[in-house]
């Protein structure tokens, strides 16, 4: 359920905004939304998985308060990173 460290040091490439950049914005919302994509997975398969449920409304509420601080502090990165992550239609 949760993603290998070759996955996360993928992400966190793609996503740093300087080299051995781990704590971004950015980062960390591309690592929970890799995350969050992974136990979405998971409860195709598992439906009665209630407690693993939990841990993914954490998940999205954590990636929320990220997204919303991100949105405050500079919106044009923001924007730049919904649109790369597909988080908004």
């Amino acid at each position: 359920m949760s993603i290998t460290a070759e996955e996360k040091a993928s992400v966190i490439k793609e996503y740093a905004r300087a080299e051995g950049d781990t704590g971004s914005p950015e980062v960390q919302v591309a690592i929970l939304s890799k995350r969050i994509a992974n136990l979405t997975e998971h409860f195709k398969t598992h439906k009665k998985d209630n407690h693993s449920r939990r841990g993914l409304l954490k998940l999205v509420n954590m990636r929320r308060s990220l997204l919303d601080y991100l949105n405050q502090k500079d919106s044009t990165r923001y924007k730049t990173l919904i649109s790369s992550l597909g988080l908004r239609k």
